[in-house]
């Protein structure tokens, strides 16, 4: 089936949300501009024709907005510009208002009228004030004038009321009309009004200039609410919006009409209707369509070698490391995306000593475009090595090329390049042994790590902190780029290098667990100082640790837990940084958001720890998430909002880029981790150790390519919950194993032996 992108929406500009008689019509974000047919209608009346929410005279920032049910909707926003502690951005713009982040969110429920919360979070480190305005006007037109010249037929008063807890504004309207019609004669009276009654507010509003004000002041990580009820009268009775503060869904135990038809009315089902396998494929299929929108084609080695863009609309260029990761992460498709970053990277390769662009020799590109800009050498990123993660990413996927078509041919040039990377990484070492980073550009990237906004790491008091700086994950990449290239050198018959190079990761592992293990909070530090003292932030850069291998076994649980408590993980996905923490923000890049990328490779860790309900964890949640997004498309992050009654979906990053090349891949690592699924094609073997969840009952994979072999797999769950795989289709000779890979960490000789056994009968 082609999946193409058409999504055709009736009537795009408006928003509506009703229950029975009331309908709020807004604009696409939230908002009443007096626009056709927008308002806020009770009885086909519109009651509020004007509504806006200020912010010192200005609009918020609107970053994701949707309803919830037909009755109900939520928005968040930001509020630019309120504090200026950050020198490196402009507040002004999306990413800078979401690094120093003031959210507004609104929440409305309709039904006999509105009732709205609004709820203000300051996320950055220090106080903010602000004046937060209601700019709102009514004009009781019939809903048939909403699309023509309004006609005026009566008095409109306009009343600000004040009481002991509580303000009200009132919007009164009387009309009186004589007719004489067609032997129709008479008078006829109408009386139509709306109250904005404002109560439960931390802080009360006055009117001025026309407009409901109120004067906010908030301390680091305060929060401020108010409760809004929008009271329609019509023809002097006063009708009750819900009292309930963000009642998003209806409530299914009364026993009303709504309620008893539901129960009553006949049902549909079918055998996937509770199950996420359609969202599952849907996100298969975007995914893979997404990697050919994202081709750079200028890199193209052939038809069957090629890499790939970033992001859209903003990463349109060469990224080393996120091309390694979608390479890696893709090779469940084909090895293509492999074939055509290693060379690319490779001609890339540092050469010279050039502070200006971070060049030393050996050291792997981190990005290269091709804007003016760049060609023009106002900025080093026409060709520009501020990154470590790209050297030592560079030697592990070689491995994985390796390990996926044993083509000596293939991967015989990129052995020079990969030695050349990890001889530049351990130049680059501190005083513990353990690889640190330091820019040398004056324009250059500060944190060369996986996580490189300026004010990624920071200290436990919300401080950021100095270069050189030794992140955890950036040890456990060089952990797995000397294990796996070790197995390349050995293959080639670099013997004496081999062995050396696996004795070193086995040096480092255990240095690093002696540095960065904090035994009281049983977790791994997000780093070293440059006086190689712990950073005891609570991070996600401590998965990374889990899924490279680095991880002392005793810590693995520990640290596993940690990511799964309530400040680490949402629901959707773990956080950046943990929301206990004083930098703690939602919408900042890598303080608090929600990365996809980083589940695919959690995903493959947890499996070779065998922490198999981790794997469906966060599988569930990433695939969840995914179902909110159009074209079951994951950004390249989203908001780090808990996944409760009062977050019902994720806020955006302003600034996400989508399709995003590495959040596509991330979908087939957390399927090959559910699979267990690992390729060994020197030994033309293919080890499979399937775990499916109940909401992933069955799927198959068409046309798997290991070395020049081709098959097809059944994967599918038994009645009685295990799982097991059957195989469609195979041409070539291929040993398909059921039992944990190679690399499993906790596979004992007696499940290999079960497993080996279950691989030879018949029909497998």
């Amino acid at each position: 089936m082609d999946r193409s992108l058409v999504l055709i929406r009736v009537r795009d500009d408006t928003v509506y949300v009703g229950h029975g008689g009331t309908v709020l019509a807004t604009d696409r974000h939230g908002f009443l501009h007096e626009g056709i047919e927008h308002g806020l209608f009770v009885d086909q009346t519109r009651l509020l024709s004007r509504y806006r929410c200020l912010v010192d005279g200005k609009p918020p920032l609107p970053v994701a907005q949707s309803k919830v049910a037909q009755h109900s909707w939520l928005g968040y926003y930001l509020i630019p510009g309120t504090t200026q502690r950050d020198r490196h951005a402009d507040l002004t713009a999306p990413e800078g208002a979401a690094q120093e982040a003031v959210e507004l969110r609104i929440s409305r429920v309709v039904g006999d009228g509105l009732h709205e919360d609004l709820d203000i979070a300051n996320y950055t480190q220090g106080p903010v004030a602000l004046r937060l305005q209601l700019d709102i006007d009514a004009d009781f037109a019939d809903q048939e004038e909403t699309r023509k010249a309004r006609q005026q037929h009566g008095m409109l008063t306009r009343t600000w009321r004040v009481h002991e807890d509580a303000r009200e504004l009132v919007f009164d309207y009387k009309a009186e009309h004589r007719y004489d019609v067609q032997g129709n004669r008479g008078v006829a009276t109408l009386h139509r009004g709306v109250t904005l009654r404002i109560d439960h507010a931390d802080s009360l509003p006055v009117e001025r200039d026309g407009h409901v004000e109120f004067a906010i002041e908030l301390p680091a990580r305060g929060r401020w609410h108010a409760c809004l009820r929008w009271i329609p009268c019509i023809d002097g009775a006063r009708l009750l919006p819900p009292r309930e503060c963000r009642a998003f869904l209806p409530d299914r135990s009364r026993h009303g009409p709504e309620a008893v038809f539901l129960r009553e009315a006949t049902a549909f089902d079918s055998p996937e209707s509770d199950t996420l396998a359609p969202v599952v494929v849907d996100a298969l299929v975007r995914a893979r369509r997404d990697l050919l929108a994202l081709r750079l084609s200028r890199y193209d080695r052939g038809p069957r070698a090629w890499t790939v863009a970033a992001g859209l609309p903003m990463y349109l260029a060469l990224f080393g490391r996120d091309t390694l990761t979608v390479a890696w992460e893709a090779a469940l498709l084909g090895p293509e995306l492999m074939r055509g970053t290693l060379p690319a990277l490779a001609e890339l390769q540092g050469t010279e000593s050039n502070d200006w662009r971070d060049e030393q020799p050996g050291r792997m590109l981190h990005e290269a475009h091709t804007g003016p800009l760049e060609q023009l050498n106002f900025t080093p990123k026409g060709r520009y090595y501020g990154a470590h993660t790209t050297s030592a990413f560079y030697p592990f996927v070689i491995a994985q090329l390796w390990h996926w078509t044993a083509d000596r041919e293939a991967v015989a040039p990129f052995v020079e390049p990969a030695r050349k990377a990890i001889r530049w990484l351990d130049r680059w070492k501190g005083p513990k042994g353990l690889h640190r980073y330091q820019t040398r550009s004056i324009q250059g990237v500060e944190n060369q790590g996986w996580k490189d906004s300026h004010d990624a790491i920071v200290h436990a008091d919300g401080s950021v902190v100095a270069a050189p700086i030794a992140t955890c994950e950036e040890q456990g990449l060089v952990y797995a780029a000397k294990l796996n290239f070790a197995e390349v050198l050995w293959w080639f018959d670099h013997k004496d290098e081999a062995r050396r190079m696996f004795d070193e990761a086995r040096e480092l592992k255990q240095r690093f667990n002696d540095a960065f293990w904090m035994a009281d909070e049983r977790f791994f530090a997000m780093a070293l100082d440059p006086q190689q003292q712990q950073v005891r932030s609570i991070a996600s850069n401590a998965l990374h640790c889990v899924a490279t291998g680095i991880a002392g076994k005793d810590h693995v649980l520990p640290t596993m837990e940690r990511l799964f408590a309530p400040d680490m993980f949402t629901g959707w996905g773990i956080r950046t940084l943990s929301s206990e923490h004083p930098a703690y923000n939602p919408y900042s890049y890598h303080r608090g958001t929600v990365w996809p990328v980083e589940h695919g490779p959690f995903a493959v860790g947890a499996y070779r720890y065998g922490l198999h309900d981790r794997v469906e964890q966060i599988c569930k949640a990433q695939f969840e998430a995914a179902a909110l997004f159009e074209h079951r498309r994951l950004p390249e992050l989203f908001g780090g909002h808990p996944r409760d009654a009062d977050h019902p979906f994720p806020a955006l990053y302003p600034a996400a880029n989508s399709p995003q090349a590495w959040s596509a891949t991330t979908v087939f690592t957390l399927l090959q981790a559910m699979f267990g699924l690992q390729p060994f094609a020197p030994f033309r073997m293919l080890f499979v150790d399937p775990h499916l969840p109940a909401w992933l009952p069955e799927i198959r994979l068409r046309g798997l390519r290991v070395a020049d072999v081709e098959l097809s797999l059944r994967f599918y769950r038994n009645p009685g919950g295990s799982s097991d795989y059957e195989i469609l289709e195979q041409r070539g000779q291929l040993h398909v194993i059921r039992q944990p890979s190679p690399w499993s960490l906790t596979a004992n000789f007696g499940e290999r032996l079960k497993d080996l056994v279950l691989s030879a009968l018949p029909g497998r």
